[in-house]
């Protein structure tokens, strides 16, 4: 059974996975708003893993017995300023994020929770991948000052992502 500090911690994290998911959706609206496809696509893919992440926290509470209880979801941004803007958005996003996850982690180990210890370290792991790419992109926005042909050259490239389950290997 979860002891009740991470079980409300827990479904604050659910709820910040499907706020992120939300962001991400509202960003790729933008960038389909503004002719980027590709960009547009990464986003996509970005609320898809959110998603993924909401889904295995909420998994996560039910295996040990706590309680999901969803709550609403807080308004996102719906207008940038451009696509750098964007990413600039993402990547203090994704910080945030990171700060979430550690405190949960904090909280694991003042309870003395090993199991949900383990479960975290992947998401620990998983942060510092995401803010490593979402910052390179940044930096090749910027490199190319967010347009012209650069920008397009990374739209094409950004329009290969595909999603990956990223649970499912371990998914019953």
């Amino acid at each position: 059974m979860i002891k009740k500090a991470l079980e409300v911690a827990l479904n604050d994290q659910i709820n910040a996975e499907f706020h992120s998911a939300y962001l991400y959706l509202s960003m790729s609206s933008y960038y389909n708003s503004i002719g980027l496809a590709g960009f547009a696509n990464w986003m996509r893919i970005q609320y898809q893993e959110e998603l993924a992440h909401a889904t295995r926290f909420f998994d996560y509470v039910n295996e040990r017995g706590g309680r999901v209880r969803l709550s609403p979801i807080k308004e996102v941004m719906v207008e940038f300023s451009g696509p750098v803007n964007v990413f600039e958005e993402t990547l203090a996003h994704e910080q945030l994020v990171t700060s979430l996850i550690n405190k949960l982690m904090d909280i694991s180990i003042q309870e003395s929770d090993h199991a949900t210890k383990s479960f975290l370290q992947w998401f620990i792991d998983e942060q510092v991948e995401e803010e490593a790419n979402v910052e390179q992109i940044l930096n090749n926005l910027k490199l190319i000052k967010g347009e012209g042909q650069g920008l397009l050259m990374m739209d094409r490239e950004m329009k290969t992502r595909v999603f990956v389950d990223p649970f499912a290997a371990i998914k019953p």
